[in-house]
């Protein structure tokens, strides 16, 4: 029977999001990534924060307002100086000789 109520959540996770749950979790990730930010773990962050920003642009401009403004202003400005394209991208792990 638990693989059933495994299927069940799987499918519960597939859907798409309502508005209010978009917004919810848009600002979850951008929690998430802050707290990465905060334990410096940079390289979750910037995972975290690409997957936030990816949501953040599908909402509408009303949608977008309902986001606390701490965390936009966080998730546009904070984060685009140490993460922007402008950025050196992450190297990959140095392979030993």
């Amino acid at each position: 029977m638990p693989t059933n109520l495994y299927l069940l959540s799987m499918e519960k996770h597939n859907a798409p999001l309502t508005k209010e749950a978009l917004i919810k979790e848009v600002c979850r990730r951008i929690r998430v990534a802050r707290s990465y930010w905060d334990a410096h773990n940079n390289a979750a962050c910037r995972g975290e924060r690409d997957r936030a920003l990816a949501l953040y642009n599908t909402l509408s401009k009303e949608e977008k307002e309902q986001i606390p403004q701490v965390l936009r202003v966080w998730l546009r400005y904070r984060s685009e100086k140490y993460f922007g394209a402008h950025r050196t991208p992450p190297k990959s792990a140095r392979k030993s000789k």
